[in-house]
């Protein structure tokens, strides 16, 4: 007990100071960590260009355990600006050696922080599958390309129909990208909503789950067509914050009180890998049916964690 007390009291650190004080503080070490991650970055990047298989998969672990402790750091300002209370389970069931297709609901931005800071060095850093247009985004660009966030080129049917030579093209470049983690454990992320939960877009999808937007299955079936058997679990997140989603300037000034976070391992089924879900109807329908199961699961979790964590618990 007094350990935690001890703990409750450095988190408190510069919990006197206003909200906006806090905020600013926070605001300036994320800035000043991402650019010393960056600056540290750099070298490695550069290494990785040379064509020695030995010293790009060094200098990808290297940069992998800079990634790790700029979450680290990240987890540090949150603990000096705020005194949040994490309540998580099923956290012990990942392995940090493991392969993992990961998914949660989407409330926030906060969400991605929250979940850096609750999966760092617990499992493999979570990896992004990113829209080929995003590598040229300055200095961000450069560190998801440097660790190795897949990027892909989707291709529309309206585009496909002009130019059917495409086809598959998608693919053949996303399996090609995902070639280097065969060697290198990693957790793909997707959130299947596709964006965060709103009770607008709740409206005008009509969606029939309660505290979820619909599902997007394509996302995750293409990761799976694309490395599937390379992936032995799904990793099922739910997210609740009892005082309501919160906004990322909240989290920075300390305004967050309480997150809960649920975390399950799923088997992906067999008879998923392999197979193409935008040619394949029976494929895509299965597969539709199995995130709607997911989903209606997920969605009676969030209504349980509601009321066993009402605002103010």
């Amino acid at each position: 007990m007094r350990q935690a007390d001890a703990t409750d009291e450095t988190r408190l650190m510069l919990y006197f100071l206003p909200a906006f004080l806090r905020g600013a503080i926070s605001a300036l070490l994320l800035v000043l960590n991402t650019l010393l991650s960056f600056s540290l970055l750099v070298p490695f990047a550069l290494i990785k260009l040379l064509p020695i298989q030995t010293l790009q998969q060094a200098s990808t672990r290297t940069m992998i355990r800079i990634a790790e402790n700029w979450m680290r750091c990240n987890s540090g300002w949150m603990h000096l600006s705020g005194r949040i209370q994490w309540d998580t389970q099923g956290l012990d069931q990942l392995r940090y050696g493991g392969w993992y297709l990961v998914t949660s609901n989407h409330q926030s931005w906060v969400d991605i922080l929250a979940l850096q800071h609750v999966l760092n060095r617990r499992m493999p850093m979570l990896k992004f599958f990113l829209k080929q247009e995003l590598i040229w985004v300055p200095i961000i660009g450069l560190c998801w390309w440097a660790l190795d966030f897949p990027f892909m080129k989707r291709y529309t049917k309206a585009y496909l129909e002009k130019h059917p030579e495409k086809a598959g093209q998608d693919l053949i470049t996303t399996r090609k990208a995902c070639e280097k983690f065969k060697t290198t454990p990693v957790a793909v992320f997707n959130f299947l909503e596709g964006t965060r939960f709103e009770q607008s877009k709740h409206d005008a999808q009509q969606s029939p789950y309660r505290y979820l937007l619909k599902p997007k299955s394509g996302g995750i079936a293409f990761v799976l067509d694309a490395m599937g058997e390379q992936l032995q679990a799904l990793v099922d997140i739910t997210l609740h914050y009892p005082d309501g989603a919160p906004k990322f300037w909240d989290l920075l000034s300390g305004r967050v009180r309480k997150v809960v976070l649920r975390c399950q391992l799923r088997e992906i089924p067999g008879e998923f890998l392999g197979r193409d879900y935008q040619q394949d109807a029976d494929f895509r329908q299965q597969f539709h049916a199995w995130v709607s199961q997911l989903w209606r699961e997920k969605d009676a979790q969030l209504d349980a964690l509601h009321k066993d964590y009402p605002p103010g618990s």
